[in-house]
């Protein structure tokens, strides 16, 4: 449930869920400028957090795979076989390629691999969403994309598919939207290429998501 919000100037009573303001406020207005990093872990808390393979990461796959598990229960809950069922077998499906993309299927955890995509990959791992081809031109359209569908066009076209997120969730999404456009954009700027802070945006796509599933498998009946 939303709640309002007091202000000298009065109650504001927003539509959507204000956690990703929240979070990017503290990310960028806490963690950035915390000290002492370098000291205790070698580099600094916000390099630590938005690094490959740092917490924010594993944060995701948890989200992912608890995801994938939700919506598949959700999946099995349906009783009236609709486009509804068929998304929540999607979601399902998707979340746990992704799941198990975000942790190169093992690899991180084993350090076994399959030599043959490895030595094709961006990042020399057994994974497919950095092979090059996806990677350097199909990765950030498809972040973007389906971000501007699941934060905004989704909601907005199809008020009666419950297994798309609703309008309270749409900044979960598009703050995503928002990064890679302006990150790709940069490419073509007069400037130097903005950071990449991929994995702080992205937390908020796999958060969203697992909010989406997490209520829809609190409301539906057994």
């Amino acid at each position: 449930m939303i709640k309002e919000i007091k202000t000298p100037w009065g109650k504001i009573i927003p539509e959507v869920s204000l956690f990703p303001i929240y979070y990017l406020l503290f990310i960028y207005c806490f963690i950035y400028i915390l000290p002492y990093g370098k000291f205790f872990i070698g580099i600094s808390w916000f390099d630590w957090l938005r690094s490959e393979d740092g917490p924010l990461e594993w944060m995701q796959f948890f989200e992912y795979a608890f995801s994938s598990l939700l919506a598949f229960l959700v999946f099995i809950r349906q009783k009236k076989k609709d486009v509804n069922t068929f998304i929540w077998l999607l979601i399902a499906f998707f979340t746990f390629l992704i799941a198990g993309e975000e942790i190169s299927w093992g690899e991180r955890l084993t350090g076994i691999g399959i030599d043959s995509i490895a030595n094709l990959n961006v990042q020399g791992e057994t994974n497919f969403h950095n092979l090059p081809f996806f990677h350097n031109y199909l990765l950030d359209p498809v972040f973007e994309i389906s971000c501007i569908f699941l934060g905004w066009f989704g909601w907005r076209k199809f008020k009666d598919i419950n297994a798309l997120p609703k309008k309270d969730l749409s900044l979960f999404f598009l703050f995503v939207a928002l990064f890679y456009f302006y990150f790709d954009i940069s490419w073509a700027s007069t400037t130097e290429q903005i950071r990449n802070d991929q994995e702080i945006f992205e937390f908020l796509l796999s958060s969203g998501i697992c909010l989406h599933c997490l209520r829809n498998f609190r409301y539906t009946k057994i």
